[in-house]
């Protein structure tokens, strides 16, 4: 595509230098501009890409745009604008023909669910041979080929093209793990969302937005965002268990469908029955009871389950057909999962780090305990501390508890796990300041029978150390790696 035809959507700008000439990419990493490429600087928390121009020219790039004219060689033509990100989305959906238009795209918010939610539409979407797209915590993912990402939702340049590149490899859905973080910063501006989902709204984040107010509005954001044209098939999915959800309905004026197990909604669910291998209940819906068993974990994954189940249904599928797949659907990776069930112990590890998933991963697991609860969890550093205490009080619902840090970032590991300490309803408890120290001594101070937890970090493969360094860890193996050494079995693997 010519430049000038691309640029012309931008209505407010000052070019420096020609635009008669061909594009083939956009981009706001430095590190990938080349010939035929648009370089978007911007002025980032930490960075500001503007210093990075003339690197970008000498490797080749021709056009960069800018929110103020820099010092650059003449043959570098520059596009003076006042919001450069937002140009960013305008030109790379140009580019790109509106990719998220070109599939079904499903987003998904709460403080808790988003990566079990999203997983499970994914994974019910390949059980019944649909071609299908996954972002967000757990990475990007297309069919079964995975590769690890960043951010939960990624910069508005990257998550446009991921979205192209699930278009161009047959993907016919796409679900999003959306943010308040994304929705607040932008990201996700050009995202044509066919259903909103949400999950729940508790106290995390506030680092960032300040207060509930604003990080309930920052949620509210993916629902308003869906538009107005109601010629458009679209659909809300609101769990009528969380409060925040009578707000949501009416910012939105497409049809809203409500989920709930305790509180009153258009889908329930009935006869509840648990198991460590998974939950079987009656899926109550407009169109008749159904029975459904699956592979997931807990009451609050019942919840998940079928806001997955109506997003689907939604658009036209059938349960008969949705449930035949939950059925055989694979458990979704670092949420309440049981690591190798040849163990002597029960050893869990799952993404929980507020006090509300703490709470309800702790009911999920209690009634499968035959001997000793030991609950490992972790605070994260230089975030919000007014969570900690809470945090602490709901892990002192375990026989054993093990405070650790989560990610310290610049934070003193000491000070993280006792503020979680001050939190603690028994002296049952110990504090590591090295996280794979603490889970090794989960395992070493358990017997046969026992049921080991490891919260807060899932599948997450780094630990973000000072200096914001990420270093290799991984809560799963280093706790298989112990146990096989303490009760045999193994290996492990990556």
């Amino acid at each position: 595509m010519k430049a000038n035809e691309l640029f012309s959507k931008i209505k407010v700008k000052q070019v420096i230098g020609s635009l008669d000439k061909e594009v083939n990419d956009i981009t706001t990493d430095s590190r990938t501009a080349e010939a035929g490429s648009i370089f978007v600087a911007s002025v980032g928390y930490t960075v500001d890409s503007h210093q990075f121009c003339q690197q970008v020219a000498d490797a080749g790039c021709e056009i960069v745009v800018v929110n103020q004219a820099q010092d650059l060689n003449s043959n570098i033509t520059q596009v003076v604008v006042p919001d450069t990100l937002r140009v960013a989305s305008l030109l790379v959906n140009e580019l790109y023909h509106y990719p998220s238009q070109q599939l079904v795209t499903y987003g998904v918010t709460g403080t808790n669910g988003k990566t079990s939610i999203a997983t499970m539409i994914h994974n019910i979407h390949r059980r019944m041979n649909k071609g299908s797209a996954y972002l967000g915590t757990n990475g990007f993912q297309i069919n079964e080929e995975k590769s690890k990402g960043v951010n939960t939702t990624p910069e508005t340049v990257t998550l446009t093209k991921k979205i192209n590149q699930a278009v161009e490899q047959g993907a016919e859905a796409m679900t999003l793990e959306v943010s308040s973080h994304g929705l607040s910063l932008g990201r996700l501006r050009g995202v044509e969302f066919d259903v909103a989902i949400f999950s729940n709204l508790t106290k995390d984040h506030l680092d960032f937005h300040g207060s509930m107010e604003a990080y309930g509005h920052a949620k509210s954001l993916l629902f308003s965002q869906l538009g107005e044209d109601l010629s458009k098939d679209k659909a809300v999915v609101l769990n009528n268990d969380d409060p925040f959800s009578e707000y949501l309905a009416s910012v939105t004026p497409y049809e809203v469908l409500t989920y709930g197990i305790d509180n009153e909604a258009q889908f329930t669910a009935q006869n509840i029955d648990e198991s460590l291998q998974g939950v079987a209940f009656d899926f109550v819906t407009p169109e008749g009871t159904y029975h459904v068993q699956s592979p997931y974990i807990g009451k609050f994954n019942i919840s998940n389950l079928m806001a997955a189940m109506i997003a689907i249904w939604s658009k036209g599928v059938s349960f008969e057909a949705i449930i035949k797949a939950v059925e055989s659907a694979e458990p979704v990776e670092g949420r309440l999962e049981v690591l190798d069930r040849n163990l002597p112990i029960d050893l869990i590890i799952d993404y929980a780090h507020t006090a509300d998933g703490m709470k309800k991963l702790i009911e999920a697991v209690k009634p499968f305990v035959k001997q000793k609860l030991i609950f490992l969890v972790g605070m994260a550093g230089e975030r919000d501390m007014s969570k900690t205490q809470e945090m602490g009080q709901v892990a002192c619902q375990a026989d054993y508890v093990i405070f650790t840090p989560d990610n310290p970032a610049n934070d003193d590991p000491k000070m993280l796990t006792a503020e979680l300490a001050k939190g603690a309803t028994h002296d049952q408890y110990v504090e590591f300041e090295d996280r794979a120290e603490g889970i090794r001594h989960a395992i070493e101070v358990s017997e046969p029978g026992d049921t080991v937890v490891l919260a807060s970090k899932g599948r997450e493969p780094y630990q973000i150390m000072p200096g914001h360094v990420k270093v290799p860890h991984r809560d799963d193996l280093i706790g298989l790696e112990a146990a096989y050494e303490k009760y045999g079995g193994g290996p492990v693997e990556d």
